[in-house]
């Protein structure tokens, strides 16, 4: 397996060792499930259902498929954890996404994806992101938060952040230098306070 997954999961693995034992856990945009085959390792007595907008032809866990761009097929509340990893940047809207993640969780969002400033930073994770997904035939819409905007949008629907890591070391040398600072992992809790930027300081 890739070290950049190996990193990411090392990353998010004690967060969600922290939370008081979930029962029910989304995948959202799952690929070959290896991310959810780890999770659901992690976290035995959780049901954990994977779904994504097409079938890879080699999966670990075998995906609920859905129509992008529709809603979510879930009631609300569905889920006592949702997370996305590298995902939401792929979306056509993230921000409706993300209401929708927001809408079938019922207590935890996790989300590890990207986030820049200036226009370098943008350009970094447009090359990264086609190099990395193009082999695969996934689309590169370079959807990628300005700043913290996802982070206030999630603030402003009553999410707080619980935890962040950012800069998030995804990778090393050279290429971490270059990208770490784009990464971030955030575990968002529902019922908090309004958005503050000062207070999203790494862990």
């Amino acid at each position: 397996m890739n070290p950049y997954r190996k990193r990411i999961l090392s990353l998010i693995s004690p967060l969600l060792s922290d939370l008081a034992d979930p029962t029910s856990i989304l995948d959202f945009g799952c690929g070959d499930g290896w991310f959810a085959s780890q999770i659901s390792a992690l976290l035995p007595h959780a049901k954990l259902t994977a779904i994504d907008v097409k079938r890879r032809k080699d999966v670990l866990i075998d995906p609920v498929i859905y129509t992008a761009g529709d809603p979510l097929p879930f009631a609300d509340a569905s889920f006592d954890l949702v997370y996305a990893i590298d995902v939401l940047h792929h979306c056509d809207s993230p921000q409706r996404y993300l209401d929708e993640l927001a809408r079938v969780a019922r207590r935890f969002i996790l989300i590890k994806d990207h986030t820049y400033e200036g226009t370098l930073g943008y350009i970094t994770l447009a090359i990264l992101d086609e190099l990395g997904n193009r082999r695969f035939g996934i689309p590169s819409p370079q959807h990628y938060q300005h700043g913290w905007e996802w982070a206030e949008h999630l603030a402003n629907r009553n999410w707080k952040a619980r935890a962040m890591i950012h800069p998030c070391p995804c990778h090393t040398g050279p290429l971490g230098t270059l990208s770490n600072h784009l990464q971030y992992v955030a575990l968002y809790e529902r019922g908090g306070e309004r958005f503050d930027p000062e207070k999203l300081q790494s862990r």
